[in-house]
């Protein structure tokens, strides 16, 4: 597995762990709620792109939601599995502002990960909410 789709794994994961608990952007970069032997098991340049996606989509999550939001048809956005909502925000992070990043692999990244840690239908619903975006971008 690459670094950055490790990174990508690990910066969904933090994603997650934010929304069940209120903790600060510099704890969770700190990587506390991991256990350090784990934590060991991911290289600087693994975390430092963690980092990126974490804090980038943490400043831009205004931005960020209200695109996704944007895509829902006939959808509540607080219904969205939160699991599904940590990929779909580093993802559109990606989008919007790695533009090194090619859209096609961030969406193709985006629904891998979903496909290992979301519920049997996520990559679709995430496939075709990250695949509006880049129409509507005209990526």
């Amino acid at each position: 597995m690459s670094s950055r789709r490790k990174a990508r794994i690990l910066a969904f994961q933090t994603l997650f762990s934010k929304d069940f608990n209120n903790i600060s952007v510099e704890d969770l970069i700190r990587f506390d709620w991991m256990d350090e032997e784990r934590l060991n098991n991911y290289d600087d340049e693994t975390i430092t792109f963690a980092k990126l996606l974490i804090i980038g989509t943490l400043e831009n999550l205004e931005d960020i939601d209200s695109a996704i939001k944007k895509q829902l048809k006939s959808w509540d956005f607080n219904r969205i599995v939160k699991v599904e909502l940590a990929i779909l925000r580093i993802s559109v992070y990606s989008i919007f502002y790695q533009k090194d990043i090619p859209t096609a692999v961030t969406i193709n990244e985006a629904i891998d990960i979903a496909k290992d840690y979301g519920s049997d239908e996520a990559y679709r619903f995430i496939n075709g909410v990250l695949d509006g975006i880049r129409k509507a971008r005209n990526l």
